[in-house]
């Protein structure tokens, strides 16, 4: 709001400094400043709120150290960080974009899906919160809102150069001929010809093109319903899905504002994704409503996200790594949330196994974890959970510098 408001006062007034507003870096920064104002000035007051309404977190004694502790901690904090990641994006972002509308639906669809399973747990007594299935309702509808946006919506394009010279920066390039085209086509990380087509598949299946919006639909379905889960599980232990989801903010961050950049896209020999820049700004609002939320979440935490932040923080993430065509980049960008994610699976497959072979007393001896998901099997193995959240951040803090590194090495 406050762009239009500004670039009026600039164009109609020449209003001393309001042209400012213009620049995609300033605007970002102060949606930073204001995402990270918001929880550190407002979070005791909603902290005390949702203790009045004993709104506490209900913690199932899973048999380790501090657990007794946290029973009763408010919850729902997903909220503070839904109104530290939409205000400062209200007000800085260009909301006529389409990146941003799709956003803003992910955080408020997934936030509520999230809410739903908080009020079913607080309110209603139900440990198990909102069924499965209609949690991956809720995550197939949002897959198919975004898929459906960024197929068919004529403002999601990308630039393609008919001719000209690649690689370096260049008078000859920029000044080449170029479309801004729908297309279908993706970054595959590590390879030098780094770009694959959806629409490939429907040639390998000998299927017309006309089809492609299906197989395109279906994989962000997939990838909405994993990363969300994802980061719902990794939200074990004080301050990891804040922390790790921050560490990915920051990273996302970075390729939006390459991704948006004409001139950082072509030395870079990226993929240039018109009007992609406004990403930024909500990418900037997302890493600080994420850090302002570690204040109240670091260890010990005062305030638990709760289902409504892990679930949102996730559809938001993979969201965004859709909008800039970076989906394939997920499994090392989000690799915490992946390996919280196949240690439940393993744990699930070993334990059935086991059971089919030996029987059910043997397969409750003999888990291949501790406990899952990972960060829990270390809080058996008797780390502290510092330590486990500190060093799970430096090994997120590595990934996002091989996925930044994957920008040049090909």
């Amino acid at each position: 709001m406050l762009y239009y408001l500004f670039n009026y006062l600039d164009q109609q007034f020449d209003f001393l400094g309001a042209g400012v507003f213009k620049y995609i870096s300033f605007r970002a920064s102060m949606a930073m400043v204001v995402s990270l104002l918001i929880p550190l000035i407002f979070g005791k007051k909603i902290i005390n709120f949702l203790r009045n309404m004993q709104i506490g977190e209900t913690v199932r004694d899973l048999g380790l150290d501090g657990q007794k502790q946290k029973q009763g901690t408010p919850t729902m904090g997903g909220l503070m960080i839904m109104i530290s990641i939409l205000v400062p994006t209200l007000l800085f972002a260009r909301l006529s974009s389409a990146y941003i509308i799709i956003l803003i639906i992910a955080t408020l669809w997934m936030g509520f899906v999230g809410f739903l399973d908080d009020y079913i747990k607080v309110f209603k007594k139900n440990k198990e919160g909102l069924s499965g299935i209609f949690k991956i309702c809720g995550q197939v509808g949002l897959g198919l809102i975004v898929g459906f946006i960024l197929y068919f919506n004529r403002f999601v394009v990308v630039r393609e150069y008919v001719h000209g010279d690649s690689g370096f920066f260049s008078l000859t390039r920029m000044s080449a001929i170029y479309n801004n085209v729908k297309s279908t086509v993706t970054t595959i990380p590590f390879l030098k010809d780094n770009e694959f087509d959806y629409s490939s598949v429907m040639t390998w299946l000998g299927l017309s093109h006309d089809y492609t919006w299906i197989v395109y639909i279906l994989v962000v379905i997939f990838i909405i319903t994993a990363v969300s889960n994802g980061a719902n599980i990794t939200d074990g232990i004080d301050g990891l899905a804040a922390g790790t989801s921050a560490i990915i903010g920051t990273t996302i961050m970075v390729l939006a504002y390459l991704s948006g950049n004409a001139i950082f896209a072509d030395y870079l020999n990226i993929m240039f994704i018109p009007n992609s820049g406004e990403l930024v700004i909500y990418a900037a609002a997302f890493t600080g409503a994420c850090i302002g939320f570690l204040w109240y979440n670091s260890f010990p935490a005062q305030i638990f996200m709760g289902d409504t932040g892990s679930l949102m923080l996730g559809g938001s993430i993979a969201t965004m790594a859709l909008c800039l065509r970076k989906e394939l980049l997920i499994p090392v960008l989000c690799g915490i949330f992946l390996i919280e994610n196949l240690s439940v699976m393993l744990q699930v497959g070993y334990f059935k196994l086991q059971k089919r072979r030996h029987g059910i007393e043997y397969a409750r001896e003999n888990r291949l974890f501790r406990m899952s998901p990972l960060h829990h099997h270390y809080q058996k193995g008797g780390f502290h959970e510092s330590k486990i959240v500190t060093r799970f951040w430096i090994v997120g803090i590595l990934l996002a510098i091989l996925t930044l590194a994957t920008l040049k090495l090909r």
